[in-house]
């Protein structure tokens, strides 16, 4: 039998990789002592020491990922006792309801609490609209874990779980991870925390791409499963299970920082406990969708670490192992790596203007020793990342946060800081304050280029080498400082107020008595956009009703025209629209429950957020890399599946591959397989009939029900060849 969980050790050429990496590097900072410069060296001590700390977070950090737990869930046994804590203060209640519809749809029996710290009536209202416990308090002491600790006083189940306001859990995830607790010593599971914006400011995503990448994957794809294999997996205060008995042992949830969340995690593995960190993405929350509530969670989870630091120990904490004392001391210096990175996005301007180098040698010494470690560092970050890492998009996030950082780590001698709840939906739009840091990397590095090249002129203080290479590493700051503006600028231009879910429906609409098949996707609660064969009277302002398939049945929906979408060819051709939707309270919960706590974006898109990494590209199939999904081109449109009894299935049904003849079907019940049926594709300027077999390929659990993947072959090409002849002469007989 498959052991349920096993630990995978890192590839033995990225292991070989790696070894060279610290050789290389160790070589390197050797070498690096003799080439201090006598007549600056406050300069050169400062930026060998933030070399140095450099390479031991790279030691930490490859320590980390040698080597990632892979987990099986196993069957939770039944009859035990749950409570799902949802922690609310300023939260719109929109944003809750979501949660909490998809907290109470859960499969396994629980009771769900609404914790109101902001006691408002309009939570206790909708606490009791959808069946819910709710509860608050008389004040806001110790913030979340104060609040939670009340949950606690007020509630019995053996385990408990938490979700943040915005964090909407799939059907399962109580399924997925209660098995665990068989075991008495496992204190709490964790769960990545997933997000459904893929516009957020973390996230990076080009139009037409299947590649989706967020600031967090490389913690959550890599980074815990590594600190899993050490028992030192920590609680990210959402999407997790905790076991009361536990937190009793420890006084309840930690209270005396900020960040409740690590300093329970200490505290519960100082007693003997372990963890687990079941690494299924299975609840989708809302990213900070500008750079405020980026850089502002940011800070306070730097400041929390501090405070945990300072209040319980890590390299002196007796309870914990030194595996563990590693793991999290690697997670606190994580926030000193602003200081690093602040060193060096500055080095070049003092270098520029005071005619001082941090080192005397010669070109060619350096650009033997310099490269080689440069080159490698990069390179065994992809490889130790698994391809999660993309250094090129996590240098402009250390330039985004690099000042956030720095400025958190005070709280390690300063405490005293004022905890600040980070703002949700997009009305935060104060930028400057948050991008002033990067306004001066860019504008001091620009500045002192010309200044550089004026003092040489003058005084030929510096070698002409040293000029040319501090004024490229101005003008790497200076660009990468302009990427993280350019990149906030972009996204603070967004202005739309919910996002729209790139999920593919089929879909029947009536203007004005005449019925149209088609697809919708880019679809909200409020909004939506079709594209398929529409009348030609369609205007801005066209009014329409209809039906989109959900699991469980059609839901009824009604709208309104606001922008049309042509062919190039033809612009004259409307195959598409933008619209607003509306629909019944009932249908909007329905709504709801499917988009949210769900991943199906990902599915029916394709979408990953690993990549092929070089030794990938060089050794392909000896390194582990993305499995390229089958629909990550795909595009989808609705069809009508005649099933034997004579009724259609409403599915959705991709392009079919011209070479193989194969196409995929997305359907949310289940289709038989053992017989001819009829398919009519309806696209977006003509419809297209066949007959097809069926070949299950997949089976997964969406938001509220259940969704099915099918392969398709042709099952008599001269049928549907015939099919398609007579679409195509009644098509020109309707034009």
């Amino acid at each position: 039998m498959t052991p349920r969980t096993h630990s995978v050790l890192l590839e033995a050429p990225r292991r070989m990789l790696a070894y060279v990496f610290v050789a290389v590097s160790i070589w390197y900072l050797l070498w690096r002592v003799g080439t201090f410069n006598s007549q600056a060296p406050v300069l050169s001590a400062v930026i060998y020491a933030a070399e140095v700390f450099g390479f031991a977070t790279a030691l930490l950090h490859i320590f980390m990922c040698w080597r990632l737990t892979e987990r099986r869930a196993p069957v939770p046994r039944p009859g035990a006792t749950v409570d799902v804590f949802v922690p609310t203060y300023n939260e719109s209640v929109e944003l809750v309801r979501r949660t909490l519809l998809a907290a109470r749809a859960m499969d396994y029996p629980h009771r769900t609490w609404l914790l109101d710290d902001g006691r408002r009536p309009a939570m206790k209202a909708l606490a009791k609209e959808l069946g819910c416990d709710y509860l608050t308090r008389t004040d806001n002491a110790h913030a979340k874990a104060g609040n939670l600790n009340n949950a606690l006083a007020h509630s019995s189940g053996e385990l408990v779980v938490i979700f943040d306001a915005d964090h909407a859990p799939r059907a399962d995830f109580l399924v997925q991870t209660l098995g665990y607790f068989q075991d008495e010593a496992v204190a709490f599971v964790q769960t990545p925390q997933d997000f459904y914006n893929l516009d957020s400011y973390q996230h990076r995503k080009r139009a037409r791409n299947a590649a989706v990448w967020t600031e967090q994957s490389l913690f959550f794809r890599v980074i815990q499963r590594g600190k899993d294999t050490w028992n030192a997996a920590f609680f990210c205060g959402s999407c997790a299970v905790v076991r009361r008995s536990a937190l009793e042992q420890i006084g309840g949830f930690a209270t005396g920082t900020v960040t409740e969340d690590l300093h329970t995690s200490i505290r519960l593995h100082a007693r003997g406990l372990r963890s687990v960190y079941h690494a299924e993405p299975l609840a989708f929350g809302l990213a900070p969708e500008s750079i405020e509530p980026f850089i502002g969670q940011r800070l306070r989870w730097g400041q929390g670490a501090m405070h945990v630091w300072r209040t319980e120990g890590i390299l002196t904490n007796r309870g914990l192992s030194w595996p563990q004392r590693i793991n999290y001391l690697a997670s606190v210096l994580t926030y000193f790596d602003g200081w690093q990175k602040g060193i060096f996005y500055f080095a070049p301007v003092v270098v520029l203007l005071s005619g001082h180098l941090p080192l005397r040698c010669s070109t060619a010494e350096f650009l033997i020793h310099f490269v080689p470690y440069y080159l490698l560092t990069f390179w065994t970050f992809e490889e130790v990342g698994r391809g999660y890492g993309r250094a090129f998009f996590i240098e402009q996030y250390n330039m985004a946060r690099f000042a956030a950082f720095a400025w958190a780590t005070l709280a390690l001698w300063l405490p005293k800081l004022k905890f600040k709840v980070t703002p949700k939906g997009a009305a935060a739009r104060r930028t400057l304050r948050f991008t002033t840091a990067q306004w001066l990397v860019m504008g001091l590095n620009g500045l002192a280029i010309p200044a550089g090249i004026a003092l040489y002129a003058h005084s030929h203080q510096l070698p002409m080498q040293g000029v040319i290479a501090n004024i490229v590493w101005a003008c790497t700051n200076a660009a990468l400082a302009g990427l993280v503006l350019r990149h906030t600028a972009i996204v603070q231009r967004r202005t739309r107020g919910q996002y729209r879910f790139p999920v593919p429906l089929p879909v029947r609409m009536e203007f004005s008595g005449i019925e149209v098949h088609g697809t919708i996707d880019d679809l909200s609660t409020s909004g939506l956009r079709f594209y398929g064969e529409l009348p030609p009277f369609i205007s801005l302002g066209s009014h329409f009703a209809g039906s989109v398939t959900l699991p469980g049945g059609p839901l009824e929906i009604a709208g309104q025209v606001r922008s049309l979408r042509a062919l190039q060819a033809a612009p004259h051709a409307i195959t598409g629209f933008g619209g607003t939707l509306v629909t019944t309270a009932e249908g909007q919960k329905r709504l709801e429950q499917f988009l949210f706590g769900s991943d199906l974006q990902w599915m029916v898109n394709g979408y990953c957020d690993q990549v092929t990494t070089p030794l990938g590209w060089l050794l392909p199939g000896k390194v582990e890399g993305p499995d390229r999904s089958p629909f990550s081109d795909t595009r989808w449109n609705a069809a009508d599946l005649l099933l034997p009894r004579g009724q259609p299935a409403h599915v959705l049904v991709s392009l079919r591959d011209e070479p193989t003849g194969e196409a995929w079907i997305l359907s949310f019940q289940a289709l038989p397989e053992d017989c001819s049926l009829e398919l009519k594709s309806f696209r977006r300027t003509q419809s297209a009939c066949e007959f097809v077999r069926l070949h299950r390929i997949a089976h997964e659990q969406g938001g509220n029900g259940d969704c099915f993947v099918y392969r398709t072959v042709l099952a008599n090409k001269e049928v549907t060849r015939n099919l398609l002849v007579e679409s195509c002469t009644d098509q020109r007989e309707v034009a």
